[in-house]
């Protein structure tokens, strides 16, 4: 499975300030990652955020489109039960 994984992968050429690689490098060794894999993980939760952002700007349009109406989630608060604090 490991040997699959690796073999998906490819060799790409990215070029970065020097302040920003030595940051790198300083982060991967804290975690104690390569300076690739900390790459991969930058970017993953990068692209997680952009997806995020994105589906939430797809809700936020669809709220405006289609704004509640009053009294449409009245039943729901009937039938909520609110913790006691």
């Amino acid at each position: 499975m490991l040997w699959n994984r690796i073999l998906s992968m490819q060799t790409v050429q990215i070029v970065l300030e020097e302040e920003l690689l030595s940051a790198a490098d300083r982060a991967a060794r804290k975690i104690k990652v390569n300076r690739s894999a900390l790459v991969r993980k930058a970017l993953r939760e990068y692209l997680q955020k952009l997806h995020l952002r994105e589906q939430e700007r797809l809700d936020r349009e669809g709220y405006e489109r289609h704004p509640d109406t009053p009294g449409e989630l009245e039943v729901w608060e009937r039938v909520a039960v609110w913790p006691k604090e």
